[in-house]
């Protein structure tokens, strides 16, 4: 049977293929599109890159996005942290724009429980956490007090720290531990198993080896009871690897080409999301994925 992730207003079901969270930054500095819907330069310019934000969602659903993940704080190596009145200011007024425009749910991408209450208050159904919920003394709450869905990720260390040197005896285990331990503290705080989603945090604290071997053993995470997102879209060990090849062959390197390779190796070991910034591209890939297979999803 098909786990389910409830959001505050639904029920979100993967059948025969991931869903796919698409990626929406309103950020100056986030590492792949920071700066394509932010101008905080004049007045006019703010309205303009809120406008722009606002139809960039909405063509993410016409190309087949299942949930929209907006962020307004990079969480890129070394990205310095953001207000909280600034990171409101981003991304409120997008998400208010966004009401009665969508029929996918959107997700807050934050750490901070105020940002997040207030995503929630214009419309937000998920709250999406780098810090696995442990970041912000108030955000467990802000989770069993609106009953949103969230997203609990592994993160080593802050975005400031967390690439000095990251070390793992057995980083697949390690994380999956991890992951377990926060799903009970979650659940043990009140929020049901259903609400919760799971991430081991692709780039996130690993170097790009322990990246390939989390990629290597995402069935380990999948069987926790609870649906298991993967965000790897355009990450650094993807660039790392193709790099290699390409200068090989005198082609040129296409961070799309190496997503969709990580994203078929993700569905096939059964997992549930992926979050990722060229969604037309990829729920083609994953429907054509899925069709010439005897069966969708693996059985979780």
């Amino acid at each position: 049977m098909s786990l389910i992730w409830q959001t505050s207003r639904r029920e979100l079901v993967p059948t025969h293929r991931p869903l796919v969270m698409g990626i929406l930054n309103v950020t100056p500095d986030s590492f792949s599109d920071g700066g394509r819907f932010f101008d905080s330069s004049t007045s006019d310019g703010e309205s303009l890159a809120i406008h722009a934000a606002i139809e960039a969602a909405v063509r993410l659903q016409a190309d087949g996005a299942d949930i929209i993940d907006i962020g307004g704080e990079s969480t890129r190596p070394y990205s310095d942290p953001v207000a909280e009145a600034e990171e409101r200011r981003r991304v409120v007024p997008v998400i208010e724009g966004l009401a009665g425009r969508l029929t996918i749910p959107i997700s807050i991408d934050t750490s901070k429980a105020s940002v997040a209450a207030a995503a929630i208050r214009a419309g937000a159904e998920i709250i999406n956490d780098v810090t696995g919920l442990e970041g912000n003394p108030d955000m467990v709450r802000t989770v069993v007090e609106t009953g949103v869905g969230v997203c609990v990720m592994h993160m080593r260390g802050t975005p400031q720290t967390m690439q000095d040197a990251p070390a793992y005896g057995n980083v697949v285990e390690e994380i999956r531990g991890y992951l377990i331990q926060r799903r009970d503290a979650c659940q043990a705080a009140g929020i049901e198993l259903s609400r919760i989603c799971l991430d081991p945090g692709i780039g996130f604290g690993k170097t790009h080896e322990h990246n390939f071997q989390l990629m290597r053993g995402v069935t380990r995470f999948v069987d926790l009871g609870c649906v298991c997102l993967i965000g790897h879209s355009r990450k650094g060990f993807i660039k790392k690897c193709l790099t290699e090849i390409v200068e090989r062959s005198g082609q040129p390197y296409d961070p799309l080409a190496g997503t969709l390779g990580v994203s078929l190796a993700a569905a096939t070991a059964g997992a549930h999301v992926l979050r990722v910034h060229d969604v037309g591209q990829t729920v083609q890939a994953l429907e054509l994925f899925s069709r010439c297979r005897d069966s969708g999803l693996q059985a979780t």
